[in-house]
């Protein structure tokens, strides 16, 4: 099948589709369309992002409901907010020419009474989070009791969000013949466990391979310091003067914090996590969608409702913590059979992760260097002069061309020239020509957290702490403790290796003086925690002097500090005020300062 014709719908959907601009089905709307409109199944599809998922399951459903009704026949549970919004708009499209149609989001952080409103004024179809969802069926806002189609759209990402109880709760109150469709970009075991329990005998649909990335991405990635991963970025960004971008991190925190960095760095950048107000997540948006915004700095859950064809580029700033959800970050770009890139900055440790990724995707990376500043340089003055050769003439400034060309009678046509490309070139130049090389070698080796091996090594520095298994740490948690105390990123601390009464870890060389003088007199819960280098640099046997490790509360002496005694992270006063708890990592760390950066001109 070549045309929407072809796949059976009625003419007010084919209408609506003509006025949309689609020209034929995608694969999964090839597939699935035909299957849902031609018999009352339960289907299961998997499909990535950006594929036109949204057609495939909401045509057959506004062909099938009865638009005369004013009863709940279909249910779309969607992850965020953002989604459902989108996913009800494109309904609503969709169904333009079907009079008497209603499609209703319900979602939170807005009013629940006006939403249960729109519910009673007969909604058809209900586009819903589970959160939100689950709160109006127990006020008795919303019947869900007659449905005879519910879908689970990025049924992956609902579940990674914990909404397992939820999507639970609420089809508890469906139908048990009504007809379930589960869409999703990946096949986890628990959105197996939910078509095993939800459904009867699925037919199943697979666009491409389970898991496996679109084959219109090229996937890449960039190793670095830890300490230069911001650095990495701006480069990246500069290196490429057309990008529009989504740049994924782990946390709220850090999407507010490196997206309030680019900004202040002279950057088109916004940020979009779930700290925000809904209306605040709207304005971000739209200036992304009308490309005010060139960077989007963003969590992995806010920006499932990302739905822009013209994305170039995804950036993980930080890899996520489950390996699935590269799938759905590199699914931002690439779509509506456009190219684009997945780029990831990666520390040593982490270079274990792109092989896993790697075999989950079905794709390979390709290694490459972070660019120098002569090759931005080139670069941006190559962008320059493109734009500049393509531009169209504004003839309202031949009014002015006899007085500029009295200005530079004196000058010759490559002395104007380079006048006129060094006003950009310079302000590259200067910042860049005493840039480092970010670039980190890859040396071999793993280690007990599946990273490199940097023991015994001359660029890291093995320590002794006389903390372990019996303060209840095992390396992940004393890990996770060395970060938050010594403010270090999660990759500046590595090799950990958890005893019964004592640990080992490495950092590399630079920090030795920070870890050392921090835990000069520090206390924890009362007790002092020691840390020293360690002679045993393996970290496998057994350590000379035990002693060591004994607790020292009768240690006595100056110097303690009263503002360590507080434990675990709680050390505000240690903190920057604006609540960074890491010193914000000025350009000056490569031979260069922030004032002297280059501004980026709006685009």
């Amino acid at each position: 099948m070549s045309t929407f014709q072809e796949l059976g719908l009625n003419d007010d959907l084919l209408q609506a589709i003509t006025d949309l601009g689609f020209i034929k089905p995608s694969e999964v709307q090839e597939k699935a369309i035909p299957i849902l409109l031609d018999s009352e199944t339960d289907l299961v599809a998997l499909a990535q992002t950006g594929t036109g998922k949204t057609a495939a399951f909401g045509f057959p459903m506004l062909e099938k409901i009865d638009v005369n009704s004013r009863t709940t026949q279909g249910l779309i549970l969607s992850p965020t907010r953002e989604l459902c919004l989108q996913i009800t708009n494109e309904m609503k499209q969709y169904g333009k020419y079907c009079k008497g149609l209603n499609v209703v989001a319900i979602y939170g952080g807005s009013s629940i009474t006006d939403q249960a409103r729109e519910v009673k004024r007969g909604a058809q179809i209900i586009v819903a989070t589970p959160g939100r969802m689950k709160d109006m069926i127990s006020r008795r806002m919303v019947d869900i009791s007659k449905i005879q189609y519910s879908v689970l759209d990025e049924a992956d990402e609902m579940l990674n969000m914990g909404f397992k109880e939820d999507i639970t709760d609420i089809l508890s109150h469906t139908p048990e013949d009504k007809n379930t469709w589960l869409f999703s970009a990946t096949m986890p075991r628990e959105v197996a466990t939910i078509a095993k329990k939800f459904m009867s005998t699925p037919q199943e649909i697979t666009v491409g391979n389970k898991n496996e990335s679109t084959s219109n991405v090229s996937h890449e990635y960039y190793l670095v310091n830890s300490r230069d991963r911001y650095q990495a970025l701006k480069r990246l960004s500069d290196a490429n003067p057309d990008i529009f971008s989504v740049v994924f991190c782990r946390t709220k925190r850090d999407t507010q914090k490196v997206a309030e960095q680019l900004i202040e760095d002279g950057y088109s950048a916004g940020a979009l996590h779930g700290d925000l107000s809904q209306n605040q997540r709207d304005l971000v948006m739209k200036s992304f969608r009308n490309k005010q915004i060139q960077t989007l700095v963003a969590t992995d859950v806010a920006a499932r409702g990302i739905d822009v064809d013209d994305i170039t580029h995804v950036i993980n700033y930080q890899l996520p913590d489950e390996i699935e959800t590269y799938t759905h970050r590199s699914g931002r770009t690439g779509r509506a059979g456009k190219t684009g890139v997945s780029m990831v900055i990666v520390s040593k440790s982490e270079v274990r992760k792109i092989k896993s990724i790697e075999r989950i995707i079905k794709r390979q990376f390709e290694k490459k260097d972070i660019p120098d500043g002569m090759q931005i340089c080139e670069v941006q003055l190559m962008s320059l002069a493109n734009k500049i050769h393509n531009t169209e003439v504004n003839h309202e400034i031949d009014k002015y061309l006899t007085s500029i060309n009295e200005l530079f009678e004196d000058s010759t046509k490559d002395e104007l020239i380079k006048k006129f490309f060094s006003v950009e070139f310079t302000r590259f130049y200067n910042y860049y020509q005493k840039s480092k090389n970010l670039n980190v070698s890859d040396d071999g080796g793993r280690d007990r957290d599946g990273g490199r091996d940097f023991g015994g090594k001359s660029n890291s520095t093995r320590y002794f702490i006389n903390v372990g298994s019996k303060d209840g740490f095992d390396w992940m948690k004393l890990k996770d403790f060395l970060k938050e105390v010594l403010e270090l990123g999660r990759d500046d601390v590595f090799k950990v290796e958890v005893k019964d009464s004592f640990s080992f870890f490495n950092t590399e060389n630079e920090l030795k003086e920070k870890v050392l003088a921090f835990f000069t007199d520090y206390k924890h819960e009362g007790r002092f925690v020691n840390v020293e280098v360690s002679e045993n640099r393996g970290g496998g046997g057994r350590r000379n002097d035990r002693n060591r490790g004994k607790r020292r509360d009768d240690r006595k002496g100056g110097g303690r500090r009263d503002d360590r005694n507080s434990g675990f992270g709680n050390r505000s006063e240690r903190r920057r005020s604006d609540g960074d708890s890491r010193p914000r990592r000025s350009d000056s760390n490569s031979g260069n300062s922030n004032a002297s950066r280059p501004r980026r001109s709006r685009r």
